[in-house]
C-alpha cells in the first residue's frame, strides 16, 4: 500500500497525507481524521527509516516510567501515547524502575537519534544524573518536577492537595490522622508529608504518626496499616500516599473486623479506577493523569521544534473525590 493509494481513498493529495504523517498542524481536523481513517482501513505502514533519512527525525519519543505496574503510570502513558499519535509520533516505553544503569542504556537511544526526545517519570533525586545523561536533548519530567532543573515539567501542587485531604478528614471529626508514605526520593512524597504535617499543625492536632513503606504496593499498605493498629494509640483515619497503598490498608482493616469509615476512615491519592470498586469506595485526591500525559507530549514537541525555548513548569488542577471510605 502506497501513500498515493491512501490519498485516493481519503480524497486528498499525497502531500496532505504526508503532512498528517509528519504531525503538521496545518491540516484541518476533519481532513486529518479522514486521512487517519484511510490509514487504518488500509493498514498503511509508513517507511520510518526513509522518513528519518529525509527529515533527520525519527518521530519516536522515549518514555521512561518508574513502574508500568503502577496504575498511575499506566494512565499517564495512555495520555502520552494518544497525544503522540495525534501528532504523528510513536512512543518507545521503557520500565526504568529509576535504575541509573538501565536508564543509561535506554538514553543511549538519544545519541543514536533513534528517538527525538524523552519523557521521564523519575524521582527528583535522579534528576542530576538524568541531566548529565540527557544533555541538550528535549526532555520533559512528568508527574514530578523541580524548577531548579532545566527540564520542563508537569505536576500538581502536592502540598496543598495533602493539606486539603487532611482537612477533609478533620472536618468529619477525625482527630488521630496517620500518614502512610513511600519513597522519600520523590519530591511528591516530601511535599505530601509536608502538607500533612502543616495541616495537623494548623488544626491543632497533636497526633502525628507516619509509616514509611518501600514502593507503592498493595501488600506494603496492608503491612503499614497493621503496624499502625498495633500502636499504643491507633489512628481513627489514615491518609495514604497512593490509592493502591490505601487499598492495602483497607484490606487489613477488614481482616481485623474494623468498620470503614466508622472505626477508621481511609483516604487515598491519585484517583485511579481501582478506588471506585473498593469496599467501601475510596475517598481520594484525583490527579489529572491523562492530562499529565497530553501536556508532557505537547511541551516536548514544542521543545523539539524550538530547542531554544526555556523550561516550562506547569502545575495542573487536582480535585478531591468524596466516596464512602472517609
Amino acid at each position: 500500500m502506497s501513500i498515493e493509494k491512501v490519498a485516493k481513498m481519503a480524497g486528498v493529495s499525497a502531500a496532505t497525507v504526508s503532512r498528517v504523517l509528519n504531525g503538521q498542524q496545518i491540516v484541518k481536523p476533519v481532513t486529518r481524521e479522514k486521512v487517519l481513517a484511510a490509514i487504518r482501513e488500509c493498514d498503511y505502514q509508513p517507511n520510518l527509516l526513509a522518513r528519518q533519512l529525509r527529515t533527520s527525525r525519527s518521530r519516536m519519543l522515549l518514555v521512561l516510567v518508574s513502574s508500568i505496574t503502577n496504575p498511575f503510570c499506566s494512565l499517564v502513558v495512555r495520555g502520552i501515547e494518544e497525544e503522540a499519535e495525534r501528532h504523528g509520533y510513536h512512543i518507545l516505553l521503557c520500565n526504568s524502575e529509576s535504575n541509573p544503569t538501565r536508564e543509561s542504556a535506554y538514553l543511549s537511544l538519544l545519541s543514536g537519534k533513534v528517538v527525538d526526545g524523552v519523557i521521564t517519570m523519575d524521582a527528583v533525586s535522579c534528576l542530576p544524573g538524568l541531566t548529565a545523561m540527557i544533555g541538550d536533548f528535549p526532555w520533559v519530567q512528568c508527574g514530578e518536577g523541580d524548577p531548579d532543573f532545566r527540564a520542563s515539567s508537569v505536576t500538581i501542587d502536592n502540598h496543598q492537595a495533602a493539606v486539603a485531604g487532611v482537612r477533609h478528614l478533620a472536618d468529619r471529626g477525625r482527630r488521630r490522622i496517620a500518614l502512610i508514605n513511600s519513597d522519600m526520593r520523590y519530591l511528591y512524597s516530601q511535599q505530601r508529608e509536608q502538607g500533612y504535617r502543616q495541616a495537623l499543625a494548623d488544626l491543632g492536632l497533636e497526633y502525628c504518626q507516619v509509616e514509611y513503606v518501600e514502593g507503592l504496593e498493595y501488600a506494603a499498605g496492608a503491612q503499614a496499616m497493621a503496624r499502625l493498629l498495633s500502636a499504643e494509640q491507633r489512628p481513627d483515619a489514615v491518609f495514604a500516599i497512593s490509592d493502591v497503598i490505601a487499598g492495602g490498608a483497607m484490606s487489613t482493616l477488614h481482616q481485623q473486623g474494623l468498620r470503614i469509615p466508622e472505626d477508621v476512615a481511609v483516604m487515598g491519592f491519585d484517583g485511579v479506577p481501582f478506588g471506585a470498586i473498593t469496599t467501601p469506595p475510596l475517598t481520594t485526591i484525583e490527579q489529572p493523569m491523562h492530562q499529565f500525559g497530553i501536556r508532557s507530549v505537547q511541551l516536548l514537541l514544542e521543545k523539539i521544534k524550538n530547542p531554544q525555548l526555556p523550561p516550562s513548569n506547569e502545575v495542573l488542577t487536582w480535585r478531591l473525590i468524596e466516596r464512602g471510605s472517609g
